[in-house]
């Protein structure tokens, strides 16, 4: 590559660069939504189903901030375009499971919600590895799958039709 070819990259680099910079500060000014969902304790798991007080201290741990509606933001939710993947992550939670709604699903709904909560923990799908990369604490034990599988099973006798 002659010295004019070089010269000619790097500007070419250069405009790249600067184009992407603008971009990322650009899209700063496109914010998700933080603001806090209200919740009715009445619809909440708790107001349908004994939660025992080391469950639901897990469940708090590792499955609140995408399956309830009280969900903390971290720094990085501030930061675009990683807030908008994490908005996306947290309505797909909710919409899938929400234990701040769980008291207004029908029985069936609810029984095989409950279901679905041992099999997911079970089988390591949830928490999701990307929430774990950076919430470590959100990782389950074997002793803690079991707890909740046990409590599922527990829970799934109080509901009635």
């Amino acid at each position: 590559m002659t010295q004019e070819g070089r010269s000619r990259f790097k500007k070419i680099v250069l405009v790249v660069v600067v184009v992407l910079v603008i971009a990322f500060i650009g899209i700063q000014f496109w914010r998700i939504d933080t603001t806090p969902i209200p919740i009715i304790q009445a619809d909440t798991i708790q107001a349908g189903i004994t939660v025992p007080p080391d469950v639901d201290m897990v469940l708090t741990r590792s499955c609140g901030d995408c399956h309830t509606n009280s969900t903390v933001y971290p720094w990085y939710s501030q930061v675009q375009p990683v807030a908008w993947w994490l908005a996306n992550h947290i309505a797909e939670g909710r919409q899938q499971l929400n234990f701040s709604t769980f008291n207004t699903y029908n029985a069936r709904k609810k029984q095989k919600k409950l279901e679905a909560i041992c099999e997911q923990v079970k089988s390591g799908d949830m928490p999701l590895p990307s929430y774990t990369w950076i919430h470590r604490n959100a990782i389950l034990t074997d002793s803690e799958k079991d707890a909740i599988c046990k409590w599922t099973e527990n829970a799934q006798a109080q509901i009635t039709e």
